[in-house]
């Protein structure tokens, strides 16, 4: 049975929350990701579908190589909400 629009808009929700988390989680250092790395760690098929959002919302910044770090919007607004999964 396919996925309901709603079902799959949830999914990536949830995929771009843990994108953030896996970003700003202090244990990780250096806290810069290759979109490949977030891809297997999310076990995404198209890593830059999660990642294009976060850009868009000024969460992530992405340099010209292909590597991703939280902007310090992410990181005040995993402050604000905590990690909640």
């Amino acid at each position: 049975m396919p996925e309901q629009p709603n079902e799959q808009s949830h999914h990536w929700d949830v995929m771009e929350r843990e994108m953030v988390y896996l970003l700003t989680d202090p244990a990780q250092h250096p806290p810069i990701w290759s979109v490949a790395d977030i891809g297997r760690e999310l076990e995404a098929r198209d890593p830059d579908a999660v990642v294009r959002p976060l850009v868009n919302a000024g969460l992530v910044n992405r340099t010209s190589d292909g590597y991703v770090f939280a902007t310090p919007a992410a990181y005040k607004m995993v402050a604000l909400v905590g990690q909640v999964i």
